[in-house]
């Protein structure tokens, strides 16, 4: 294959793993599954797998900065509390919109205040997309007493924001993927393990063992590792905006199959929601443009 097929491969599998997250991470809503168990089950699991290959490869150094620490607690910790928290209470079809729909606005906004990196035109517009999307939402919701935003809606915009930090920090720190995704799995584990052991009370007698099975394994190899490693493999042959664009698209995807396998509802205030804050996160004027240029490349070098 050429690295350009190879890239849309990885860039595939990468969309079914993260539109697979909201789906598998709705599914502990009805299969009893405590929050605190799966992120246990997740960075024990990672942790098993990723340490040996870290003292294989003598690769430990890095683990003793404070930056791969700070990285755990924002992007490992915080951000799997509230995000899994949050998927107990709020349908598939919010997630895309309160959660990946906002984490490019929440980037931007957390690169400014943490290191003054100013607005470019493209997030103004995404930001004006958004908010108009929001308001119409909110006016249709008005309309229909029945769809109303509750406190998981709220956990998955902190869980935005928290995602916004993290990528911020990552970006700024210049840390490989490796480290970064070492670092957040072995550090998590580190500090969430041993108050989990102790202090947290275990609900796996409340779950099926072969959900238990499947949500550790997808969640402690498949989000945390092949994801991670497809993605990065994607953005070296296709380019960060346009890996990052198609894959943005696996959530309101995962929204829309939400609807039959998990009986979920889409009604217009949601669907509204949806379109515009994807619209706002894809920038698809820029992807516009990208390609004409490129088109028009091609013809001034066959000239």
């Amino acid at each position: 294959m050429t690295a350009r097929t190879q890239g849309y491969l990885f860039v595939l599998i990468t969309m079914c793993i993260w539109g697979g997250f909201t789906i598998f991470s709705r599914l502990n809503a009805h299969w009893h599954i405590s929050m605190w168990d799966l992120v246990a089950m997740r960075f024990a699991i990672a942790s098993l797998i990723l340490l040996p290959v870290l003292i294989y490869k003598k690769d430990l150094a890095f683990l003793w900065h404070p930056k791969p620490v700070i990285l755990a607690l924002i992007g490992g910790l915080a951000y799997c509390f509230t995000v899994y928290t949050a998927f107990l209470h709020a349908p598939a079809a919010h997630a895309a919109i309160f959660l990946n729909g906002c984490i490019p606005l929440c980037t931007a906004v957390a690169a400014y205040i943490l290191f003054r990196q100013p607005f470019d035109k493209h997030t103004w517009l995404s930001l004006i997309i958004m908010m108009a999307a929001l308001a119409l939402m909110s006016y249709l919701m008005l309309q229909d007493q029945a769809s109303v935003l509750g406190w998981g809606d709220v956990l998955l915009f902190i869980s935005a924001a928290w995602w916004g930090i993290f990528t911020v920090l990552l970006k700024q720190w210049k840390l490989s993927a490796w480290h970064a995704t070492a670092g957040v799995v072995i550090w998590s584990a580190i500090i969430y393990l041993p108050i989990y052991i102790l202090f947290i009370p275990k609900h796996f007698q409340d779950a099926a063992p072969i959900h238990l099975l499947i949500q550790g394994l997808f969640h402690g190899v498949l989000v945390v590792i092949i994801a991670t490693l497809t993605y990065v493999a994607a953005i070296q042959r296709l380019g960060a905006f346009k890996t990052g664009s198609i894959v943005t698209l696996a959530p309101f995807i995962a929204a829309i199959v939400a609807v039959p396998l998990l009986n979920e509802n889409l009604n217009p205030a949601i669907i509204s929601g949806l379109v515009g804050m994807g619209v706002g996160a894809l920038q698809p004027w820029r992807w516009l443009r990208k390609d004409s240029l490129a088109t028009k490349l091609e013809q001034q070098a066959k000239n």
